[in-house]
């Protein structure tokens, strides 16, 4: 596995640790040059999307010896994006993630939640490119 998919693959576990919702990663390379992957999620309240950007931050620092680029939108918590450069955790409250559908603005990328939570992903495009 290569370094950025390891990363990826330690953001996704902590984000599902800190039971985060409807997780999708889109492979968003051959669509943009911002990132390579989008990690995408929903928190309940406030409180849980920091504790997820707050737990995805900490695994990096630990595991793999990183900090994001930048931080955006931890206070008040309804958007939070954490800019790792090649891949990007956005982390929403269910109604501000209902409001921006990031899914749909970067509907033609690929969801490979399935390689990365070992559950089968129900999102079209399970395939890398």
């Amino acid at each position: 596995m290569d370094v950025v998919r390891e990363r990826v693959q330690h953001a996704v576990e902590a984000v599902l640790d800190r039971k985060g919702t409807e997780v999708d990663v889109l492979y968003v390379a051959a669509l943009t040059s911002i990132a390579d992957y989008f990690i995408i999620c929903s928190g309940t309240t406030e409180r849980q999307t920091q504790a997820i950007a707050d737990a995805v931050e900490e695994r990096l620092r630990t595991s793999d010896q990183v900090k994001p680029i930048f931080i955006e939108g931890q206070n008040p918590g309804r958007w939070i994006l954490v800019d790792y450069g090649d891949f990007i955790v956005h982390v929403f409250t269910e109604e501000c993630r209902r409001f921006y559908a990031l899914e749909r603005l970067w509907g033609d990328a690929p969801n490979l939640i399935g390689e990365f939570s070992g559950e089968p992903s129900v999102a079209q495009g399970n395939e890398r490119p």
